[in-house]
């Protein structure tokens, strides 16, 4: 077998209001928690772990996700209602916009701990 990627864990200031925001807005499966974790599946089995860091501040992490365009006006409509500030760009110069970057869409916004989410329709390669 191949490498290939199997969990990551993300620092949260509560790790079940994170764990929650991203299985509502990406629509992720939740997955059986322990110890400090609370865990979430991605479709390719990809294992999202939330953990409350023993710091103060929080280093703030790029997470990408590839989404279908289904998935993606569910989930814009979600950042939408409920007032999630969102941009076509990185740095928020586009602000309340989307991208149609590499022949789809995509929008960056922020979860719970200001971890900079990205979410787009096609890979970039």
């Amino acid at each position: 077998m191949s490498a290939r990627f199997n969990h990551t864990i993300i620092a949260a200031k509560n790790k079940d209001e994170s764990a929650a925001f991203f299985r509502d807005i990406l629509e992720l499966a939740q997955a059986p928690s322990w110890g400090v974790f609370s865990n979430l599946s991605c479709e390719d089995g990809v294992l999202l772990q939330f953990a409350e860091p023993p710091v103060e501040a929080i280093q703030m992490q790029h997470y990408a996700f590839l989404v279908d365009d289904e998935l993606f006006d569910r989930a814009y409509a979600r950042l939408v209602e409920r007032g999630i500030e969102h941009a076509a760009d990185p740095f928020f110069k586009r602000t309340g916009e989307i991208n149609f970057g590499h022949d789809g869409r995509g929008v960056y916004f922020y979860d719970p701990a200001g971890h900079g989410i990205e979410m787009i329709t096609r890979p970039y390669l």
